[in-house]
């Protein structure tokens, strides 16, 4: 292991973890008040999934790649139908506050489902990343993940702090940014999918 293997683990997780931040940003807006707790357990989530799934790639890499390279196909689906439904299900909340009228900063926290799915959806593209790393050996692409994994948690503080401050200011505008957002993000994985197909 060396300087280089680090940086380019650290590379690595800085460009997986673009969506995770977009997705932080966007919780961040529709949840203004959240707690440090909360902030780092969405973010811890986030991290989950970006160390997992390289890790899974891996694993296929070196076992089904056969079954793997099938499944390659279906990741841009999958994250576009993810995304959507929740970043649909934010611009709804958000436009049915816009008619309420209510100028409230108490929103709707972001439910356990939800923030599952917003994992997969956002580190699903991380199972080619197992690729990447496909010569490495076990306790290499452990702590290349892991490195992904502490990059992304950083990351996603950085853009859920930033989409507080951005949501107190905007109210229920808040919540139909961050559906655009979602929708948007789940739009561009899905574009980014078929572009390398």
């Amino acid at each position: 292991m060396d300087f280089l293997f680090i940086l380019n683990s650290a590379l690595l997780g800085v460009g997986l973890a673009m969506d995770a931040f977009s997705v932080s940003l966007a919780n961040g807006l529709h949840e203004p008040q959240m707690a440090k707790k909360r902030m780092c357990g969405i973010a811890g989530v986030y991290a989950f999934f970006q160390y997992a799934m390289p890790m899974i790639g891996w694993i296929c890499v070196h076992t089904i790649v056969e079954l793997f390279s099938v499944f390659e196909k279906a990741i841009p689906w999958i994250a576009l139908v993810l995304l959507l439904y929740i970043g649909g299900k934010m611009l709804l909340e958000g436009i049915r506050e816009k008619d309420k009228k209510t100028e409230t900063t108490d929103r709707h926290h972001l439910s356990g489902k939800d923030l599952l799915v917003q994992g997969i959806a956002t580190s699903i593209d991380a199972l080619s990343v197992g690729f990447t790393i496909a010569d490495y050996n076990f306790r290499l692409a452990n702590l290349a993940a892991a490195i992904i994994a502490g990059v992304t948690f950083g990351i996603c503080i950085g853009g859920l702090e930033i989409g507080k401050k951005a949501g107190t200011r905007l109210t229920w505008k808040a919540s139909v940014l961050g559906g655009c957002i979602l929708i948007a993000i789940g739009i561009e994985i899905f574009l980014k999918g078929l572009l390398k197909a």
